[in-house]
């Protein structure tokens, strides 16, 4: 009778074992990021290994175990399903984890990821002194979310600017360049686009304000970036090109200039 009951508690956990890796493996959902602040969206998508008819899965979301958003999704005939949650509103003011639950008949899973809201967010804006050589320095206003900057650098080489930033999260830069010493312009003299390199690799830019005097330009990046170049037509001290040729002519007006006094005191 003793060796009955044993053998019949282990038949149980062997069975309730089972039950709960088969409701873990049956759905699963992840969030595109880990962090987030105040204003981002929250995509969510998920899977579900074998579709049982038209049942939804249910996603609730908390913090602390208060709910904060709840939502009903259809699940597409490849089990797949997405929501995505906007990180804004009255119930988004605390900081820290939150957790998503997907519920999908009796059975569940969940992630986290953590928030940030605006209050807590932060945000340095400040200009930076950058090096100008001979020329001496001038200044560059920035504001950065999601890291800091390091060190801005002119590499007149590339007819451009290097910052230099330490990225501990995805984030965004807002440089004003003055177009006194960097600048990107067509032989026409019009504004043409910068080429902007993220650890050598080119991204995208907004530009959404253009003073007279400087260019307002703005660049996402992402946790763990570092280098960003931004490439123009000139910069401030150049020694490319354009600059030699200004020598050489330089140059050669000083030889015409000596070979005439040259004669005339003959």
């Amino acid at each position: 009778m003793d060796l009955k009951i044993f053998y019949g508690l282990i038949a149980l956990l062997v069975i309730s074992t089972g039950t709960v890796f088969a409701q873990e493996s049956l759905i699963s959902i992840q969030t595109d990021d880990n962090n987030y602040d105040e204003g981002d969206a929250i995509v969510v998508s998920g899977n579900v290994k074998t579709v049982i008819g038209e049942t939804p899965v249910i996603l609730q979301l908390f913090n602390e175990g208060n709910l904060v958003d709840v939502a009903q999704l259809t699940v597409a005939q490849d089990g797949s399903f997405t929501k995505t949650f906007l990180a804004e509103g009255a119930l988004w003011k605390k900081s820290g984890d939150y957790t998503i639950i997907a519920s999908y008949q009796e059975y569940q899973t969940e992630t986290e990821f953590s928030f940030t809201p605006k209050s807590k967010v932060v945000e340095t804006t400040e200009p930076y002194e950058v090096d100008a050589g001979s020329h001496g320095t001038f200044d560059v206003k920035y504001t950065i979310k999601g890291g800091t900057v390091k060190k801005m650098v002119v590499d007149s080489d590339i007819f451009g600017v290097i910052v230099q930033i330490n990225a501990t999260d995805e984030g965004v830069i807002t440089l004003d360049l003055p177009r006194e010493f960097i600048g990107a312009e067509k032989q026409d003299g019009k504004d043409d686009t910068f080429i902007i390199l993220i650890d050598g690799i080119e991204v995208a830019y907004q530009e959404s304000v253009v003073h007279s005097e400087s260019r307002v330009i703005t660049i996402e990046f992402e946790e763990g970036d570092s280098d960003i170049e931004i490439i123009g037509t000139y910069v401030v001290p150049e020694f490319g090109a354009i600059v030699m040729l200004v020598l050489i002519v330089g140059t050669m007006m000083t030889v015409l200039v000596t070979r005439n006094k040259f004669q005339i005191s003959i």
